[in-house]
């Protein structure tokens, strides 16, 4: 039973679609006014993986995800490189989407920008405004947060509590009914992009775009919602607060994923620890980010340091040294071992339990060595044809060529003389050669069809 935590309820839920048999996801892409960081990586991966599992596991999938191409920042940017607001966001878009690629990210079915749904979020607005859950100002129209029942549910705090906490990060105006309320569409200013609209020339807010393009593209009562757990307040909770006070039936279910800490603090320019995700590719296999990003809940906040990165490289050393191992044995056609598919399938139903995913992958990677250890080529072809599909599934693919790194053919060459020592019963020579590559971090592991080495 496929179940996934509500971070509007706090509970575990059964999945029940909207529409048996098929998945409407809407995830909150980048506001492209710079290149990607590490925080943008771990969402990415987390709804890349749900959308995965979710099409392996039969359903038909239609997958959403925005690109905030106005805001603030983007109007900031763009004035202090002596740009326009589209250039620049189209450049960073393509950075992003760039980044991403590394990563194996696969592309939403639809990529929405904000500009293009100008037109359905002024009808939002003006639904809005019809059914009194709206004002204007000289600054702009504005949400009535007080008009709202349960309005902060999905902050799970009163109305009291987020005035409490807000403090001085709410901006002052004196036309605004509460310091809470939020601008639907901001009044035009001087040379800023603007576009017309029943209350004057002006832009949209940016929790209305997530709105008007997630209900146009997937339809009303659309089965997933999510993002990064800092936009749990007060992004997805206006978004919600906008859907409702339109009478209109939002996501069914919110998913968020955790932070990424450095040094266990949270990532920032401000604190010096801004990682950004090209700096981290350049330095490491990609799939090994990817798979330190699964080996923690997506829920829970995560650390990405270079201890990390060293040992998610290890294991994934591991898993290619295992390809090369396959490489040469006559492996037969065969379905994949159920029973590692269902150990698989429950790890993941439990709310995407990526974790215990892989410890199932890793353990059938041992027992499939041990088939080839023992010339059970039955056992060893089942697994690892689960081995290969369940991975594909976690966006990972092995490769069975050499470590591509400056030792490798020096590697190569220890191993290789090393076998020839064993040929001629030379082992003192042959645990010589093993003893010098243990203590340089190698691993080796020897079997019927030779032997692979990996970095530990």
């Amino acid at each position: 039973m496929l179940c996934f935590t509500d971070s509007l309820t706090g509970n575990k839920n059964e999945f029940v679609p909207r529409d048996s048999g098929k998945v409407s996801i809407y995830w909150c892409g980048p506001t492209v006014y710079d290149i990607p960081h590490l925080g943008h990586a771990r969402s990415a991966l987390a709804f890349d993986v749900l959308v995965r599992y979710l099409k392996w596991s039969g359903y038909e999938v239609t997958a959403v995800s925005n690109i905030t191409d106005i805001d603030d920042k983007i109007i900031e940017r763009a004035a202090t490189k002596g740009t326009t607001e589209p250039e620049l966001a189209r450049l960073y878009e393509k950075k992003h989407i760039d980044e991403l690629d590394r990563l194996n990210i696969i592309h939403p079915d639809y990529r929405p920008r904000a500009t293009e749904y100008i037109k359905e979020m002024i009808a939002v607005i003006q639904d809005l405004v019809n059914r009194d859950m709206a004002y204007s100002t000289s600054s702009g129209v504005y949400f009535p947060v007080e008009k709202l029942d349960g309005y902060g549910a999905l902050a799970h705090q009163s109305l009291d509590q987020l005035r409490e906490n807000a403090g001085t990060r709410v901006e002052v105006d004196t036309e605004k009914q509460d310091p809470l309320d939020f601008a639907l569409w901001k009044a035009a200013k001087p040379d800023e992009p603007a576009w017309e609209s029943p209350w004057g020339l002006g832009r949209p807010g940016w929790h209305i775009e997530c709105v008007a393009m997630s209900l146009d593209i997937l339809g009303d009562d659309f089965d997933i919602h999510g993002g990064g757990d800092d936009l749990m307040f007060p992004h997805h909770e206006n978004e919600r607060a906008e859907c409702v006070g339109c009478d209109r039936l939002f996501a069914r279910t919110w998913v968020h994923n955790g932070m990424v800490l450095v040094e266990n603090e949270k990532m920032s320019k401000s604190l010096g620890n801004f990682q950004t995700l090209a700096d981290l590719l350049d330095a490491w296999d990609p799939r090994a980010l990817r798979l330190l990003v699964l080996q923690t809940h997506y829920r829970r906040t995560m650390e990405i340091n270079e201890d990390g990165m060293t040992a998610a490289n290890a294991a994934l050393d591991r898993l290619d040294s295992f390809e090369r191992r396959i490489t040469g044995v006559n492996l037969l056609q065969t379905s994949p071992d159920e029973d590692v598919v269902e150990k698989f399938r429950t790890a993941m139903d439990d709310d995407l339990g990526t974790a215990s995913g892989l410890a199932v992958i890793f353990d059938a990677v041992r027992d499939a060595n041990r088939a080839l250890d023992t010339e059970n080529i039955e056992k060893a072809s089942t697994l690892v044809t689960a081995i290969h599909e369940l991975l594909l599934v976690l966006g990972i693919e092995l490769s069975a060529t050499s470590d591509d790194s400056s030792d490798a053919a020096e590697i190569d060459a220890l191993v290789a003389a090393r076998t020839e020592a064993k040929l001629s019963k030379d082992f003192t020579e042959a645990d010589r050669i093993r003893e010098e590559l243990s203590n340089r971090g190698i691993i080796l592991e020897d079997g019927p069809s030779g032997t692979t080495w990996y970095r530990n």
